[in-house]
């Protein structure tokens, strides 16, 4: 990492509600909950109105109700939002070609020596505000920092439509007194993990051998030591290919039957399978998500001896997955995810004779025809009996 490095954390603010709130004016000003209508999906985004009653993302939408009942409740339109996305990561990249998008409504962008065009950073931030503004009628939050770990926490300072800068002269008096909870990946065993040892700032964390967190967290604690001291080396990669594709859904009832969740994951896994042939690549790596009644969830994944696109194949492993878990209790949510790629031109290789290759290499063929079919005529003309 050089410590002249600019980087900028760009974060549309309440995206999903924000894009419904524009696009009808009759919501402006208004609490807004975009997700699923029953009271059995959980809540994808608030608006900032909603969100002073708290309500927040991945709130199961009974207890969003509940807080704010004169909230309105918008299906989401991944269309509508992913066109938005497009011109908004697009404007991105008339201030620099290192852009990253990390997902539909957030980007890290490198602009390292781009002062002599746009000016100093600060100024470069509120042009691209300002360019988002007038051209999306969106606001977006900005965090300016020399790596891309404080300029997440920047972005987050401020919002909505804020602007925060970490100066290089300001990294360490800033994580001195970093809660531990704000830096990413911490989640709650690893929090739980570090209130144990006492420590609760990323300052606390400095006094800690390195030995002694690695001991306790594996190489996230080695990692976790180097953000204590503000060095975060990972590069803005604007190119990043994704890293895996997945399908899940929340139950409309909860359930054990097998039936049920086998249903679910046959459609998942044509979903999935689909967006792999539509991206070019197979994978080598099935995952089954659950969440059950309680909320509590788990994920299990077992790797290939060859990559594959075909849904016969990513069902057939994850039903495997699936019947290889005891129900103890109800699912509430049922999802299957796909990962390692390779290239679609990669061959799918199992064992001499046991006929899986064959079989796999025949499921794509059919697939491959079925989108064909859907591209003319439209997805759903064709379908598996049983869906």
């Amino acid at each position: 990492m050089h410590a002249s490095r600019t980087i900028l954390h760009l974060d549309m603010d309440a995206f999903f509600a924000a894009v419904e709130q524009r696009d009808n004016p009759g919501l402006q000003g208004r609490a807004v909950i975009v997700g699923g209508l029953s009271d059995r999906a959980v809540v994808t985004t608030a608006s900032y109105e909603a969100r002073r009653y708290g309500v927040h993302s991945a709130m199961p939408m009974f207890q969003a109700r509940r807080k704010c009942p004169q909230a309105i409740i918008v299906a989401p339109r991944r269309k509508r939002y992913q066109e938005v996305s497009r011109t908004v990561m697009g404007l991105l990249r008339e201030f620099t070609p290192l852009v990253e998008p990390v997902s539909i409504d957030e980007a890290y962008l490198d602009v390292t020596g781009c002062e002599r065009l746009f000016g100093p950073p600060p100024l470069l931030a509120e042009r691209i505000k300002t360019r988002i503004r007038e051209t999306v009628a969106l606001t977006c939050s900005i965090g300016i920092a020399p790596n891309r770990f404080l300029a997440k926490i920047a972005s987050d300072m401020d919002k909505p439509d804020g602007l925060t800068r970490i100066a290089a002269g300001e990294v360490l008096a800033f994580t001195e007194k970093l809660p531990v909870g704000k830096v990413p990946g911490v989640g709650p065993m690893t929090l739980e993990t570090l209130r144990r040892l006492g420590i609760r700032t990323l300052g606390e964390l400095r006094k800690f051998p390195d030995g002694l967190l690695e001991r306790r967290l594996g190489r996230f604690g080695r990692r976790l030591k180097s953000l204590a001291f503000g060095v975060d080396f990972t590069p803005v990669e604007p190119f990043a290919p994704a890293k895996s594709v997945s399908s899940e859904e929340t139950l409309a009832v909860d359930t054990a039957d097998q039936t049920v969740l086998r249903n679910q994951l046959l459609q998942q896994a044509e979903t999935v399978g689909a967006q792999l042939r539509k991206m070019g690549l197979r994978a080598r790596t099935i995952t089954l998500k659950l969440k059950y009644a309680d909320f509590s969830q788990i994920t299990r994944s077992v790797t290939l001896p060859g990559a594959t696109q075909a849904a016969d194949t990513i069902f057939g492993t994850a039903l495997n997955l699936l019947q290889a878990q005891p129900l103890a209790r109800k699912v509430r949510l049922i999802g299957v995810g796909a990962s390692h790629f390779l290239p679609q031109s990669a061959p799918f290789q199992m064992t001499l004779f046991d006929g899986a290759a064959q079989r796999n290499a025949g499921w794509e063929k059919v697939d491959r025809t079925v989108d064909a079919i859907s591209r003319k005529f439209g997805r759903g003309k064709v379908r598996k009996a049983s869906l």
